[in-house]
């Protein structure tokens, strides 16, 4: 029954904020324009729910001749390719905003797993472990709020799980709240990293 009421949220909630947003998408537009060459939005294949693919929007962070497909943590020295306005966007995860417009088209949910790359086969792998590849996807989720850029693989795949688990209206305000704050204290965020934290418990603490 919640599942039915969580896209009905979904729709709800990234239809206004399209509206609200409209002025700050327009001034990020302009501000990537004139920081370098190439569209603004980025596109890349994701895997989305029952590993079917989809194709995820972000603004673009990177200069065009940057590897294609490449997860940022494989690129040896990823700062290379980000762009000025980039690392302010990808810092405050402002260049994720344009999914809202996936989330709105049914492709992604608000809370849910973050959708990982067609390629990365072992985060995917994972996650069948613990049904988090039978979900939407998300624009934040359980693992983004413990840890983002340093979980290891297994953690990262794990903590899908338990959101799968513990699916409810409170999980997602947990992830919700939990996301605003990891934003505003630029938690987790780590270009190029791999992962750091090695052990987590059942409740998502780590040790």
């Amino acid at each position: 029954m919640y599942m039915k009421i969580k896209r009905l949220i979904d729709i709800i909630l990234s239809f206004v904020a399209i509206i609200v947003l409209t002025p700050l998408f327009l001034f990020l537009i302009i501000a990537i324009k004139l920081d370098s060459r190439g569209p603004v939005l980025f596109k890349q294949k994701r895997i989305g729910i029952n590993k079917t693919y989809f194709n995820i929007l972000k603004f673009r962070t990177m200069r065009i001749d940057t590897p294609k497909d490449t997860p940022t943590h494989l690129l040896g020295k990823p700062d290379q390719y980000i762009t000025k306005v980039g690392k302010f966007l990808r810092k405050t995860s402002l260049d994720e905003l344009p999914q809202i417009w996936n989330i709105l088209i049914g492709q992604m949910s608000i809370i849910g797993p973050r959708p990982a790359l067609w390629n990365q086969y072992d985060l995917i792998a994972e996650r069948d472990k613990y049904g988090a590849n039978d979900v939407l996807p998300g624009l934040t989720g359980w693992a983004q709020i413990n840890g983002r850029d340093e979980l290891l693989i297994e953690i990262k795949a794990q903590l899908d799980g338990e959101y799968v688990e513990n699916i409810s209206i409170s999980m997602d305000a947990k992830c919700l709240f939990g996301t605003v704050v990891s934003v505003v204290k630029s938690d987790g965020v780590v270009e190029g990293g791999t992962g750091t934290k090695k052990k987590v418990s059942s409740k998502g603490e780590y040790l």
